[in-house]
């Protein structure tokens, strides 16, 4: 194969960076050379516009800069070529420590020392051992099994859930539709790794929340989403909150993002708010990844992390 050049097409993200580093290896451009431009190979992405990529009659691949691919399949006339998504270890790191953060926060009480201190109230509540807590996650990939690496070191029980049967030693693993309930009622803190696919979408929702255990160490259950905004309904979590049904939750992603002013979720108690920074894609760690993927198709090697269409990640 011969090179051919990279169109760079990202919507919320500055694309000098990733320009200057792709641009060690290949040609790279920001918009084509008319719509049907024979010069580029491969696209790198983030939330296209729609058609952008349709008519380019030498397209290989599409590659994401987010280990999300939603943004992606939003475009109805997305060629029928691999979509690559981003698998690094960097990338994996910071969701891990985004995870073990907010679970060691709600499980060391942090939201009420917070409070406390604000108060200038000098009190030591009861302190339960991780052994106590039950961390379930939703979504056993890279990112989720990495994270529940980490905390059955940190000595808490782990529960996975995932659309199909997956397994991993020490995890207490459930699955489909059968396995929700069960798992979520095995469940003291939640934590949201899911991919976003049709049948994900909103899938946090008043009715799953309320499965969660809640007679436990913790005096109440807990949400953490790092996953994607559209998985959940901001107002179902702003209901499960006023009544009982989550004692806290941190959220890294929400429904519309930036997350509007007028949401209540910004200046509610039991609520952490993040900028949906819990794993922010760094050009300088994934650039170089996706080149060799491009230099090893190349040479006729498989693309690797190629999106599954038909599963939607």
């Amino acid at each position: 194969m011969e090179k051919g050049r990279i169109l760079l097409a990202l919507t919320g993200f500055h694309p000098q960076r990733w320009r200057e580093l792709l641009s060690a290896e290949r040609e790279v451009v920001l918009e084509p050379d008319g719509a049907s431009d024979p010069s580029i190979t491969y696209a790198v992405v983030w939330k296209q516009r729609p058609n952008l990529l349709s008519a380019l009659p030498n397209l290989r691949a599409v590659f994401s800069i987010g280990a999300g691919v939603d943004h992606i399949f939003a475009d109805p006339t997305l060629p029928d070529v691999p979509i690559v998504k981003v698998v690094a270890d960097n990338l994996t790191q910071y969701m891990t420590e985004y995870v073990v953060w907010r679970v060691l926060d709600h499980h060391r009480q942090g939201m009420l020392y917070r409070s406390q201190q604000k108060k200038k109230i000098w009190h030591e509540p009861p302190q339960r051992p991780a052994s106590d807590i039950s961390v379930g996650i939703m979504g056993l990939g890279t990112l989720g099994r990495a994270a529940a690496s980490v905390l059955l070191s940190l000595g808490f029980p782990v529960n996975g859930w995932s659309r199909s049967d997956r397994s991993m030693k020490g995890v207490s693993t459930y699955s489909g539709e059968a396995g929700l309930i069960p798992f979520l009622n095995a469940t003291d803190i939640l934590v949201v790794l899911l991919p976003l696919t049709p049948q994900t979408q909103g899938i946090v929702n008043y009715g799953v929340l309320k499965e969660l255990r809640k007679r436990n160490g913790l005096g109440g259950s807990v949400l953490i989403n790092a996953g994607r905004g559209r998985l959940q309904k901001d107002a179902d979590i702003v209901r499960a909150l006023e009544d009982g049904t989550l004692k806290e939750a941190s959220l890294d992603v929400f429904e519309v993002e930036p997350l509007p002013k007028t949401s209540p979720l910004w200046s509610h108690p039991k609520v952490f708010v993040t900028p949906h920074a819990a794993a922010t894609s760094d050009p300088v760690h994934l650039a170089p990844i996706m080149l060799r993927q491009m230099a090893a198709f190349e040479r006729g090697e498989k693309l690797e992390n190629v999106v599954d269409r038909d599963a939607g990640y």
